[in-house]
């Protein structure tokens, strides 16, 4: 019994003897099966070509992605604070190396995720660090393709990990679409963790979508709602999903005119 990885978007399955017919995160239409069908892998498979890289943001906070790129390719933060440290979002890759390091650093006290699309191998980060809890919105309970005891689903529109570290539900992308306030953060001036909830563009503002790779925007609704949660945060820098797209400073500004752009381009 194997368990599967989608080689597209990097989800990992419950142990099968086969791989699944299908999977449904890449079949919904936020994702896509590419042209040449489904493909997967497994994690040992995965292993032998590929390796994690690290980067040091800020002080408590480091980025790890894959290299070379894997699926979606984005890069998992790890954010260390004096009550233990969170992983937000998940890249498919655990490796010894990885395992080593993060337990140099203190190991992880949780991990939090802002979609669906960046679960992929989550129960194999828990169970690597004593059976870390992963913190996922209820909203998306459905797109959980591997289930596990360490899961805790959580609800409502606020979820408090630690002192000064904020779950926030802002739905869009997905219903349970989540961002994570670091209040400490920038010199304590604030931080988002924003995943692609929240997406920094090239250009260093953000977007707001249903489906990326299909263009597919969100109604002005969504966007309005989006914009009434960031609002009465405090925070300076956001960091999106991938390793350049971060806003360094002004980032309360710059995410309530992202907001009033995007509404007057969808209107």
């Amino acid at each position: 019994m194997t368990n599967f990885i989608c080689a597209t978007c990097g989800t990992q399955f419950a142990a099968s003897a086969a791989p699944p017919p299908q999977c449904p995160i890449c079949q919904d239409v936020r994702q896509y099966v590419p042209p040449r069908g489904q493909q997967w892998t497994t994690l040992d498979a995965l292993r032998k070509n590929h390796r994690n890289s690290w980067r040091q943001y800020e002080p408590g906070l480091f980025g790890l992605g894959t290299e070379p790129d894997f699926a979606i390719g984005q890069r998992a933060l790890l954010l260390r604070t004096p009550e233990g440290n969170f992983l937000w979002d998940c890249i498919a890759l655990l490796d010894e190396a990885t395992i080593e390091l993060i337990r140099s650093l203190g190991g992880l006290r949780g991990i939090a995720i802002s979609h669906p699309h960046y679960y992929t191998t989550m129960v194999e980060w828990s169970r690597a660090f004593a059976g870390a809890p992963i913190h996922l919105h209820a909203d998306d309970r459905e797109w959980v393709m591997r289930p596990d005891p360490a899961i805790r689903f959580w609800e409502g529109e606020e979820n408090q990990l630690a002192a000064g570290i904020t779950l926030q539900r802002c739905g869009g992308h997905f219903p349970g679409g989540t961002i994570l306030h670091w209040r400490d953060g920038a010199d304590g001036r604030g931080v988002l963790l924003a995943g692609d909830i929240l997406a920094v563009m090239p250009d260093g503002m953000l977007s707001f979508m249903f489906s990326y790779p299909n263009a597919i925007p969100l109604p002005d609704r969504a966007i309005a709602a989006i914009g009434e949660k960031i609002e009465p945060l405090t925070f300076d820098r956001i960091y999106g999903a991938f390793w350049e797209r971060v806003v360094p400073s002004n980032g309360h500004e710059i995410a309530r005119r992202s907001v009033a752009r995007y509404r007057e381009a969808i209107r």
